[in-house]
């Protein structure tokens, strides 16, 4: 495919209303008033690898559980865990500021500070504005005292305002990859009101991400999204790089990406990066399926069947699920997430090991997987 296609894939041959209505309206509130302030804040030429800027393999981390997701994550686990992927060749990291409210980035960045910036490759999000309050706790999935709100912000400037708070959060002079965060019927926050935001997002932080990338602020822009229809939509209004699609392609689901979401991104030449590539680590054990502990019906059997078979053929449930997600050649990388250096170890010896074809044969004949569905080799 052209350009947009290997953005990634080239070079990965070898990455509730009452709450939602006010944050609706702070949303709509952002302005361009404070423009050329913003603008000289933000580095002029950061360096980027500019035109070819993947990983080098199909593969990085993402940065959820040094948010402290479900559990407080200590400063040492966190800087462990990411000095064991980059010991193992990770140079893939993503990070967002509603990760732990700041936290997941300041983490990221730290730890990246004294690498060459043009060694890895960076992407974060944007979409939420973070403010400083003592009175807050944990929110939601993200435990520990935060001491940190939020509200959503869509327009330009909003877009302008994350960016430059990301890059003074982590202490880095560049960030590749921006997307646009849970813009999607998905989120609690916003639910049948999502449209209401994306229209906000098509008006100012779309063309706003499309600027910063003409300008080499940053390497380019996207959706980091659950759900396929905000991928689609964003496609309609803009012109991304690369879709973060997080839940909707795994083992256990994957239907409607191959029928939707993987032609249109062929026919836009927008690559993909999986998140959620383990079912937010259902498919490597734990008891939580995309963030929740609501196990759709039969997903446990089928877990269960695979992994059976997945011994039966000398590899393990884990190795099967990433190297599902990252055969399809619309996607550019896996991403899932790891707390501990062991999962990072774990994963990324996942991504370096054959699987019998045999093994994908077999969960095709039982109907564990799409007939259709791209299998490694």
């Amino acid at each position: 495919m052209a350009s947009r296609r290997d953005f990634l894939a080239l070079s990965a041959v070898a990455a509730a209303a009452g709450v939602a209505a006010p944050r609706l309206m702070a949303a709509e509130k952002g302005g361009d008033n404070e423009q050329g302030r913003r603008d000289e804040a933000l580095p002029n030429n950061p360096p980027l690898a500019m035109d070819r800027f993947p990983p080098e393999h199909k593969y990085g981390v993402g940065g959820t559980q040094m948010g402290n997701m479900y559990r407080v994550t200590s400063n040492e686990e966190a800087r462990a865990m990411l000095a064991a992927a980059w010991e193992s060749g990770t140079r893939y990291f993503d990070t967002s500021p509603w990760y732990g409210l700041g936290l997941s980035e300041r983490r990221m960045g730290h730890f990246l500070s004294d690498r060459d910036p043009s060694e890895y490759l960076l992407s974060t999000k944007v979409g939420r504005l973070l403010t400083p309050d003592a009175s807050v706790g944990s929110v939601g999935m993200w435990k520990g005292n935060l001491r940190t709100d939020y509200r959503y912000d869509y327009s330009a400037d909003g877009v302008r305002r994350s960016i430059e708070d990301s890059l003074q959060r982590m202490g880095v002079s560049k960030i590749d990859l921006a997307y646009i965060h849970d813009l999607s019927p998905d989120n609690e926050d916003m639910g049948s009101q999502w449209k209401e935001y994306f229209e906000i997002a098509r008006k100012g932080a779309i063309p706003e991400l499309e600027r910063l990338r003409d300008e080499g602020i940053i390497g380019g822009w996207g959706m980091g999204v659950n759900e396929i229809e905000p991928s689609l939509a964003a496609m309609d209004a803009g012109n991304p790089d690369v879709i973060l699609q997080a839940t909707q392609y795994t083992l256990l689901n994957h239907r409607d990406a191959l029928d939707r979401l993987f032609p249109a991104c062929r026919k836009r030449d927008v690559s993909l990066v999986i998140g959620a590539p383990l079912g937010s680590g259902f498919l490597a054990g734990s008891n939580h399926w995309m963030y929740s502990t609501d196990i759709p019906d039969g997903f446990a059997e089928q877990r269960d069947r695979i992994s059976a078979i997945a011994r039966e053929h000398g590899t393990n449930l884990r190795t099967a699920a990433l190297q599902f997600t990252a055969a399809p050649d619309v996607v550019g990388a896996t991403i899932p997430g790891a707390r501990t250096a062991e999962h990072a170890r774990e994963n990324q010896a996942s991504m370096t090991v054959d699987i019998p074809a045999e093994f994908w044969d077999a969960l095709k004949s039982e109907g564990l997987i799409e007939s259709d569905a791209p299998v490694p080799g």
